[in-house]
């Protein structure tokens, strides 16, 4: 029953929230449009309840179930002192990283396996690398929201610029190919989503060839809460 109180009292303050902004001149007079604006915020306040009708019990049990996964994984980590990839289901030859704080499990990929230099086509190869990904997403993280994420080093586009106006747009290509292809192995769309970053998030420097090697990759992130 207290579930049941506190979940009409937060729609009842996003009601209230909505209504207020109304009234201040935050929606458009036409009374049509306003029911829109208005059922459009009513339904975002439902969302934030969770997913599929899930009260604000169930939620919380969700999101402490998520981090305990997470908690465990780094304790395997730990005590057993195995590699995130091992731990993870991925392998032990994928390069894994486990963030508690983020409550995400990263797969990181250097470009050298997926692309060619300055390409967004996958080499045939891949296949391999990321039929296995998609396997061990179906199989030990179904349901969960995924990022696909393009970097690249801070080079000018040289080779293939008549295809690319820089760095950012090649990036958002490469991530857009491996999520196409995920979702054409199984992944469900609604489930995943392709983010390019250009050089803007370096992992080593980029002024030796090793540090920019490092930074050409593309990052496949679980959120598991």
């Amino acid at each position: 029953m207290q579930t049941a109180n506190k979940k009409t009292i937060v729609l009842l303050n996003c009601l209230v929230l909505t209504t207020f902004l109304a009234g201040c001149g935050g929606f458009p007079t036409n009374w049509n449009k306003k029911h829109n604006r208005l059922n459009v915020a009513y339904q975002n306040c439902v969302g934030q309840l969770g997913s599929k009708g899930e009260t604000i019990s169930q939620y919380e049990t969700r999101l402490s179930q998520d981090q305990q996964t997470i908690a465990e994984l780094q304790r395997e980590i730990e005590e057993r002192k195995q590699t995130p990839g091992a731990v993870t289901g991925f392998g032990e030859g994928y390069d894994v990283a486990l963030d508690p704080t983020a409550g995400t499990i990263t797969v990181t990929l250097p470009n050298t396996i997926l692309f060619s230099a300055g390409e967004a086509t996958l080499k045939k190869a891949t296949n391999t690398e990321l039929n296995h990904i998609e396997s061990v997403l179906q199989s030990r993280y179904p349901g969960r929201q995924i990022d696909v994420v393009g970097h690249t080093d801070s080079d000018p586009i040289k080779a293939t610029k008549d295809k690319w106006k820089d760095n950012l747009e090649l990036s958002s290509q490469r991530a857009l190919t491996v999520t196409r292809y995920l979702i054409k192995r199984g992944i469900a769309e609604e489930k995943i989503r392709a983010v390019g970053c250009g050089a803007a998030r370096p992992i080593a420097s980029n002024a030796t060839a090793s540090g920019k090697a490092r930074n050409r990759r593309v990052e496949i992130v679980v959120y598991m809460r």
